[in-house]
């Protein structure tokens, strides 16, 4: 199942930074189809060994059985809880692929994709938390405009919010089908398609709180990587990867960065690679991954 559930991007330039030695402890955040977590194991030794997460009981389909694999059902911003649970101190590198997968947009009853006319869920989670339709039709028409504009970085935000309020006040906003009859009149026809995306990446990212969660989990792997241990993450939009560049850069989420009265940075981080992209040839194969970023830092 994993190979037709999601194809992993930037496969081995991403476990290649990871720098796995022997006896090492790694973390896999982002489990999904196990791809990056199966290129994982096939370069550890038999004293090592791997802990992958993922909330959505779909992945659960795809753990691996190997001794020295430990799958972890949960969200990945209860990182430093689980490790803590398994009495893991430090870690040597952790990785995150942050984007969704190829499996959510093509499960019509999902709603990530606006491909389907299907009822709007968008959780990573089905067994828990708000939908988007809940999303859409209890937030306030302020709350709306802030998602779309913040999170979907949509200049019309605003009126997009504006008619979604109107209209549910005579009709529930439940489908996919609902959202383009509210909406589709504010996307010019040239930009339809990457508008429409950009508001359904603002309401996917709010019903999943994928920022708090990413910056929990950024947060928890600082505490839990050794000295010399690797943070590595592919970013697919400019939200996620300015968090992740920033903690690379500062150890903060703000990206300002620290000096003593040497001059020197305080970062707990050095960085191994600002930004990876992908090959011409995995794009062609791929289009997933035109869009990723891969960024490496090492643990000071």
């Amino acid at each position: 199942m994993a190979e037709t559930y999601h194809i992993p991007v930037m496969l081995k330039e991403s476990v290649e930074a990871m720098n796995i030695v022997p006896g090492g402890i790694y973390v896999d955040v982002t489990f999904g189809g196990g791809g990056h977590s199966r290129e994982i194991l096939s370069r550890m030794d038999e004293t090592a060994h791997l802990y992958a997460f993922d909330q959505d009981a779909d992945a659960e389909a795809n753990i691996i059985d190997d001794k020295r694999f430990t799958f972890v059902r949960s969200n990945f911003r209860y990182l430093w809880n689980f490790m803590r649970y398994y009495d893991v101190p430090q870690v040597d590198a952790v990785l995150a692929d942050l984007g969704v997968s190829s499996h959510h947009f093509d499960t019509e009853e999902r709603g990530f994709s606006f491909r389907f006319d299907t009822v709007l869920d968008m959780r990573m989670n089905t067994r828990e938390g708000k939908t988007a339709v809940d999303v859409l039709n209890d937030y306030d028409e302020e709350k709306l405009a802030q998602i779309f504009y913040f999170y979907g970085e949509l200049k019309n935000g605003r009126q997009l919010a504006q008619a979604i309020a109107r209209a549910r006040r005579t009709k529930q906003i439940r489908t996919t089908g609902d959202l383009a009859e509210v909406t589709g009149r504010f996307f010019e026809r040239d930009r339809e398609k990457k508008e429409m995306a950009k508001m359904y990446q603002a309401l996917r990212i709010e019903v999943n709180a994928e920022m708090e969660a990413l910056k929990e989990m950024l947060n928890a792997a600082t505490e839990l990587l050794k000295p010399g241990g690797r943070l590595v993450v592919l970013t697919y939009h400019s939200i996620e990867d300015r968090l992740v560049k920033n903690m690379m850069k500062a150890g903060d989420m703000t990206g300002e960065v620290q000096q003593d009265m040497f001059g020197n940075v305080s970062s707990p981080y050095r960085i191994v690679e600002k930004v990876v992209t992908a090959t011409d040839e995995e794009q062609q194969r791929n289009p997933r991954s035109r869009s990723a970023k891969l960024r490496v830092a090492e643990k000071r």
